[in-house]
């Protein structure tokens, strides 16, 4: 329990209970970790201790405040002893308090923020945070939290006074300590668990040897010994204790803190690498660059996302402390990552992982960077292939042949191109000290990047910087298609990024220019993640004419026609996407030029039909309408769209798709290799239900002017794209493009298709383009790239198709 503080009296009102007694969570401020056994038999460490820590933005004045500390079961006559603090605590920090000696033990506490003479139970007491100097006269839970002065409270062992349950397990070798995370949820019992003591103090130093010149205990391992030859430590779970090196990188932000060191003696193996990362959790670890350090901690393997994730994972030693020996040391040379060191191979194959395979880093470029992991790095005058984003990250390539797109990225061009010369480049240095560079796909982040190797679930292999390359801008622009021509109806697909009314107006004019301008207003464009009026708020809003109406009039305050637009409102929470949001597809449509055929019957859970009428002729039995609605394949997916269309007098039939997202795949860098698409089962199934429609369509006149398009989420060398393909009942319009200019998204540094447009065969004059606006770009409007088709529609007789080309061709000549 806590009151929110900030340097001063905070007035607030404090949650009673009977039993057990809660109060209100602390916001800042809190007890993290309690010791009573220092000294005692079995003890390492020589004294007690109480940790205090700042889970805040800001730092806390403690000045006034005191720790005091109960027996467990106290009597009438029992009284609070009490220890005075000053200074404050840093956000993010620790602040130790030193207590009561012991007759054993052989290890000091580092050098504390605050002295005391408390003698603590080892195995249950209670200890209190109270902001002032007065001793508490409370003996029941009830009470002492009743009382304003109290910011925090732990009770462990057999503690009557206590939040909720006592923390278990103190002993003489055991404390009992918040998580990392410093969750306070008013239980004791629940928010503090047993373990080896850690004592921080402010300057993040742990436990020191009293005696001058010898360490506190033995060198165990070297970095080399932890790391290992495989990518899982052989000392994974186990103590290591001072273990030497340097530190070469501090990461002082977010919630993994922390800090690299690296070995300066290094052994003659490859497979080694000679840095590890020391994980602090939300604490700023109080060391420099350059520092000399021993440090001791348990090993650890961390699956960033979750062991389920199927990620690699980042070798660690957590619940660490060390000892700084010297300062300003010289950093072992960065290894220098390029085109000539990086293998062309990408990863071994596992069965059931790569985790026990021994590293071969002249093999594999998974294996090289596994090697490196911890260890410093840098890359050289590198392309920019993955654009700068707002979490302060782009990708590079150090391999510039390796499949490059045309506008300067790298091409993901099938499963087994994965292209191993990409590398993620973030930086430990804060914001406010040197903005991240705002870089697009094509730039050259100019001279060296410089930083320890690490690895997290949102891009595989990371450079955290600590020294940054300059960008140089290249040469790309965003992209203009032309307008389409009298007799050409212009199809487009754009996915819109949860677009809602809960977005800035800035968002709607950004693409209503993007319509007007970059794609040259369209005669429909089929719109995906289209949001309900109430965007993200999950309160069983499903209409959507508030967002599609604020696009419309954004576009035609931009210039543009003023579109009509026809959806269907999907059934609540059925449709997957942001939660609350419901997310659809949609048409706009340039009425002056284009006829939407409204045919009623269609609903959220209708499905359309085909069917002719009485002079033959093939309609929709519903339009708008949904394709299968009711079909397992679109469980929690949106739904196709199917409209029918007049352009010129000819019925032009365009369905728009979402299709299930790509989350939950294990990604390229996976420790499963080949990693596992498990999403694809349903966007395979999926497309095979669109197939049945398009067959059924196809089937009633094969020579319909049909187009399918939209986000489909998958690549065009995908099962879900050759079952729409097969047998040539459409064709994919990317594959008309020259290969290295078919993208229109870009993920973790690779260019990749997962928007496409497909036709009937019977559409044979067109032009296809993917209109480079979006993704290659640090400033988006939406993370994917639209495309626009420009057809002349069939007369549906190969005659008069021929008759009104020639026309067309003298008519545009003249």
């Amino acid at each position: 329990m806590a009151t929110t503080v900030a340097g001063a009296l905070a007035g607030s009102a404090l949650v009673l209970a009977p039993a057990p007694a809660v109060a209100a969570p602390a916001a800042d401020v809190l007890l993290a970790e309690v010791y009573g056994g220092g000294g005692n038999s079995g003890a390492t460490l020589t004294n007690d201790f109480i940790e205090l820590a700042n889970k805040g933005s800001a730092a806390v004045a403690i000045d006034g405040w005191t720790v005091q500390y109960l027996p467990a079961a106290p009597k009438p006559t029992s009284t609070w002893q009490v220890t005075p603090l000053t200074g404050a605590v840093a956000p993010g920090g620790r602040y130790l308090i030193g207590e009561a000696k012991g007759a054993g033990g052989t290890v000091a506490l580092p050098a504390p923020d605050a002295s005391g003479t408390i003698n603590l139970s080892g195995t249950g007491g209670t200890v209190a945070l109270v902001r002032g100097s007065t001793a508490l006269t409370c003996l029941t839970a009830a009470d002492c939290l009743a009382d304003g002065r109290v910011v925090d409270v732990v009770g462990y062992g057999d503690a009557v006074v206590r939040e909720g349950t006592p923390a278990s397990g103190a002993s003489n070798s055991a404390s009992v300590a918040r998580g990392s995370a410093l969750a306070d949820t008013d239980d004791n019992g629940a928010d503090f668990t047993a373990g080896a003591p850690t004592p921080l103090n402010a300057r993040g130093q742990g436990p020191t040897d009293p005696g001058p010149g010898t360490d506190p205990e033995p060198t165990s391992a070297r970095i080399h010994d932890i790391q290992g030859t495989t990518r899982v430590s052989p000392k994974n779970g186990t103590r290591v204790t001072a273990v030497p090196g340097v530190v070469t990188g501090i990461r002082s932000f977010g919630a993994a803190r922390g800090f690299w060191f690296q070995d300066t003696q290094p052994d003659d193996d490859p497979r080694t690498s000679e840095g590890l990362f020391v994980f602090t959790g939300t604490v700023t670890p109080k060391v420099a660059v350059g520092d000399a350090v021993k440090v001791t901690g348990r090993v650890e393997e961390y699956y960033p996302g979750g062991v389920q994730n199927g990620a690699q994972s980042l070798t660690q030693l957590a619940d660490a402390t060390w000892v700084i020996g010297a300062s300003g040391q010289p950093l072992p040379a960065p290894v220098l990552i390029d085109a000539a060191t990086v293998p062309a191979a990408y990863a071994p194959t596992g069965n059931p992982s790569i985790e026990g395979l021994p590293l071969e880093p002249t093999k594999y470029a998974l294996d090289l960077y596994e090697s490196l992991e911890g260890q410093l790095t840098r890359v050289v005058d590198t392309r920019v292939v993955g654009p700068s984003n707002s979490h302060g990250e782009l990708w590079v390539t150090v391999e510039p042949t390796q499949n490059p797109t045309a506008q300067g990225g790298t091409l993901y061009g099938g499963y087994d191109a994965q292209n191993g010369g990409r590398l993620k480049v973030s930086s430990l240095i804060p914001f406010s000290q040197e903005p991240f560079p705002q870089a697009n796909v094509g730039d050259t982040l100019s001279g060296e990047t410089v930083g320890p190797l690490t690895y997290d679930q949102f891009g595989g292999y990371s450079v955290a910087a600590t020294k940054l390359g300059k960008p140089v801008k290249g040469s790309l622009t965003p992209e203009i298609t032309r307008d389409q021509k009298k007799t050409e109806l212009a199809v487009a697909t754009y996915n819109v990024e949860n677009l809602s009314p809960k977005d800035p107006q800035a968002k709607f004019d950004r693409l209503a220019k993007g319509i007007v301008t970059n794609l040259s207003t369209p005669d429909v464009v089929a719109l995906e993640e289209i949001q309900d009026n109430s965007g993200p708020t999950n309160d069983g809003v499903v209409a959507a004419d508030q967002t599609l109406n604020q696009l419309v009039a954004a576009i035609t305050a931009a210039g543009g026609p003023t579109y009509s637009w026809r959806s269907i409102d999907p059934v609540d929470g059925r449709d997957g996407g942001q939660p609350g949001g419901n997310i659809r597809t949609a048409f706009l449509f340039d009425a002056a030029r284009v006829e939407f055929v409204d045919r009623p019957g269609g609903g959220s859970t209708s499905a359309v039909g085909v069917r002719k009428d009485w002079l033959g002729r093939t309609q929709l039995t519903q339009s708008p309408g949904r394709v299968a609605p009711a079909d397992p394949a679109w469980q929690s997916s949106r739904k196709p769209l199917a409209g029918e269309f007049r352009f010129r007098g000819r019925t032009v039939f365009v369905i728009a798709n979402h299709f299930a997202s790509k989350g939950g795949d294990q990604a390229l860098d996976s420790r499963f290799q080949p990693p596992t698409r498990g999403s694809e089962v349903q966007r395979v199934a999926q497309a095979k239900v669109l197939r049945g429609f398009v067959d059924q369509l196809l089937g009633s006149d094969p020579r319909a002017n049909l187009v399918v398009l939209g986000d489909l989420n998958d690549f065009a060398f995908s099962p879900t794209v050759k079952t729409l393909t097969d047998g040539g009942a459409l064709r994919t319009m990317v594959d008309t493009l020259p290969a290295n200019e078919r993208w229109g998204y870009v993920y973790n540094g690779n260019s990749q298709m997962l928007d496409h447009i497909l036709t009937s065969p019977r559409l044979t004059r067109f032009e296809y383009d993917i209109v480079h606006v979006n993704a290659a770009f640090a400033d988006q409007a939406s993370d994917h790239d639209p495309q626009v088709l420009r057809v002349r529609p069939s007369t549906g007789n190969d005659f008069l198709d021929c008759l009104e080309q020639l026309w067309d061709e003298l008519f545009e000549r003249s």
